[in-house]
């Protein structure tokens, strides 16, 4: 699907239709949706977790920066994903996806502490059940935006160009 810009577009230079393959007008606030889904990327794959967060490998963060993406500005740690059905989320299921993983992880954030270390959250007897919920997420909103859901997750710099170029 090709997204046409308004004329009036703010944006500069080049129009793009995607980004990392992502249509770029296609959510409202495609933005928001892009530190969700790269939260949500890195809580569902345990590999990734081991190679880079329990490594400590530069550029991804940790889980409490993940978890920051996750609800800094949607605040999904206040309010139902539901709420940002048709801004951030296409229908219902994926923001009911969302939720169910959001409560997942805070429910461990919250027994182990923001500062704990990685291994204290991958340790933890719920962190499974909050990275099955997290892929479930990933999966389908990454199918959604046209997306391999099992490519490699980006840096966070990677992240950061992307939602600030367009």
């Amino acid at each position: 699907m090709t997204v046409q810009g308004s004329e009036n577009s703010s944006r500069r230079g080049r129009r793009s239709s995607t980004m990392g393959g992502m249509p770029v007008n296609d959510m409202p606030w495609w933005r928001w949706r892009s530190n969700v889904r790269s939260a949500l990327h890195m809580l569902s794959d345990p590999v990734f977790q081991r190679d880079a967060w329990l490594a400590g490998v530069d550029g991804y963060g940790d889980v409490t920066d993940a978890v920051y993406r996750l609800v800094e500005d949607t605040w999904l740690d206040n309010w139902s994903a539901e709420k940002y059905v048709g801004t951030i989320f296409r229908d219902s299921q994926e923001a009911a996806l969302v939720d169910t993983a959001v409560l997942r992880v805070l429910r461990i954030m919250h027994q182990v502490g923001p500062d704990a270390p990685v291994s204290a959250y991958l340790e933890n007897q719920g962190w499974p059940e909050a990275v099955r919920a997290a892929r479930d997420a990933h999966v389908r909103m990454a199918m959604a935006d046209g997306e391999d859901p099992d490519a490699p997750p980006r840096t966070l710099e990677v992240l950061r160009i992307m939602t600030r170029s367009a």
